[in-house]
């Protein structure tokens, strides 16, 4: 498909590296393309980056029809540009619309669309230590009727943002209050899925948390309230008695591309990863008998985040004294790693941009 590009007439000052949060500076340019289910998919665009212009009465702002996607562009110390898995960024939205009834983008035309924007905005990826271009993939629906009926038009667009750390604290440990309360999702849901409404019903708790002192969430399923899923919007993972054990996906849970990659890391290393059901009761156990020596969240934002505390039911349990662990620190140097071209990619999850 051919892709229209208007530059922007002036283009930004680039941002100091020492100013960049997250998702708050926007690069020149953002890249459009619509869709109608007779048409098709059409009118492909990169464009200066400007606000969107919605009617009223939008699918999106009425019925939530709308997925999106995360993932990133690093600067290598040789100064070029590269990608990280993001053929596995492509396949997952692919599901998120197919489970919201939104279109599916062909994988060779979402990869060479990718491509192309990233090359025309290379120049905003920062080069400072832990810092990326953080590309944010997005798809609405936007039919101008108020009646609930699967999308007849809808609209795909990737804008991009040079960003640095996602939390303040950066690597360090962070505090968890495991929720009992509130669900994220359930099985059969959209937990599987990368939706909006998963991530705004997920708010209330994670303030209710941050009011005391904690900075996410660590989610319990929607059926039982029983079993881990996830912490904040990431996959979780834990060192119990020597073995690594996360979450099985069960349908309520996102299949996390880093939770992937972690994965795989593990078992080239020699550890034993056990996808599963994990209890409350289980975790609180190896809390109490010290046999969790170390827990985690991973994903595309934050890569590894250690976690140094979680409370449940007010009971506060220090988890590895509060310090990074040593798996810990080894995915995350390693993911890390492969992601800046500091480390060989033995994996193929690379993609240089041209």
């Amino acid at each position: 498909m051919e892709i229209k590009i208007t530059k922007a007439a002036v283009l930004k000052e680039k941002p100091d590296s020492s100013t960049l949060g997250f998702g708050k500076i926007f690069t020149d340019h953002m890249f459009m393309m619509d869709w109608n289910k007779e048409k098709g998919w059409y009118n492909a665009r990169i464009v200066p980056f400007e606000n969107i212009s919605l009617h009223p009465a939008s699918t999106v702002l009425h019925y939530g029809s709308e997925i999106f996607e995360g993932l990133k562009a690093y600067r290598r110390k040789d100064g070029k540009v590269q990608m990280f898995r993001p053929i596995e960024n492509i396949r997952r939205m692919n599901r998120s619309a197919e489970r919201l009834c939104l279109p599916q983008i062909p994988e060779d035309l979402a990869m060479e669309i990718l491509e192309t924007f990233v090359s025309l905005e290379q120049d905003w990826t920062p080069s400072a230590e832990g810092t990326s271009l953080y590309l944010r993939p997005f798809m609405f629906g936007n039919d101008e009727s108020l009646g609930v009926h699967t999308v007849h038009n809808a609209t795909y667009v990737i804008i991009a943002s040079p960003v640095g750390s996602y939390y303040a604290e950066g690597i360090n440990p962070v505090k968890i209050m495991i929720e009992d309360e509130d669900v994220r999702a359930v099985r059969g849901g959209t937990g599987y899925a990368k939706c909006g409404g998963n991530y705004a019903a997920s708010n209330r708790a994670g303030e209710r948390a941050a009011r005391l002192g904690y900075s996410q969430v660590l989610w319990l399923d929607g059926v039982e309230r029983k079993y881990i899923e996830e912490v904040g919007a990431m996959n979780v993972m834990f060192k119990i008695d020597g073995k690594i054990v996360t979450p099985m996906l069960s349908g309520s849970i996102l299949p996390g591309i880093t939770r992937m990659s972690c994965i795989a890391v593990l078992k080239e290393k020699g550890f034993e990863v056990e996808e599963r059901l994990l209890s409350i009761d289980e975790l609180a156990d190896a809390l109490e008998n010290g046999k969790l020596e170390e827990a985690w969240g991973c994903g595309t934002a934050a890569v590894v985040s250690p976690i140094g505390e979680l409370c449940y039911k007010g009971v506060k349990y220090p988890v590895n004294n509060g310090e990074i662990g040593e798996v810990t620190q080894m995915l995350y140097d390693t993911l890390t790693g492969i992601q800046w071209g500091k480390i060989e990619d033995t994996f193929g999850w690379i993609k240089p941009i041209k």
